[in-house]
């Protein structure tokens, strides 16, 4: 298995809950797991991520609040959007926005994607980005 050079590890407070978010619903697929603390590593269409549960008397668990992340979104490239905001809505679980289309201009191109915006269990928000190719920029 390969790493990525950059691989966020997200601190989770209900390991259960978490692992069936991301494996249930998102469908990320669970390249391995560990026990003590409980860790799970996930890929998802060429990103990695991994969760971690705190446990009680850590020390990391005494400086976080919910919702975690806050600051930070991790946008997670996706080959369709409208099944991830099914799956979600199938299940009951909250959009933070629902789907938007942007252009980003780059110098003499406009690069686009289509959005949703999802909080996970632990607050942490998830950016699922389509690709919508590119155009000329005006």
């Amino acid at each position: 298995m390969e790493f990525l050079p950059i691989l966020p590890e997200l601190y989770v407070t209900d390991f259960k809950e978490s692992l069936e978010f991301y494996v249930d619903i998102l469908e990320f697929k669970v390249e391995y797991t560990r026990k003590r603390p409980n860790f799970a590593f996930f890929s998802y269409q060429g990103s990695q991520l991994m969760i971690q549960e705190l446990g009680p008397g850590e020390k990391e668990a005494e400086q976080l609040e919910h919702p975690f992340g806050r600051g930070i979104n991790f946008q997670i490239g996706t080959d369709n959007v409208a099944t991830i905001m099914e799956s979600l809505k199938k299940h009951n679980y909250s959009l933070k926005r629902g789907i938007k289309d942007s252009w980003y201009k780059a110098g003499k191109t406009s690069y686009g994607c289509r959005e949703i915006l999802v909080n996970d269990p632990n607050g942490y928000l998830l950016r699922f980005s389509e690709d919508l190719g590119e155009k000329s920029a005006s």
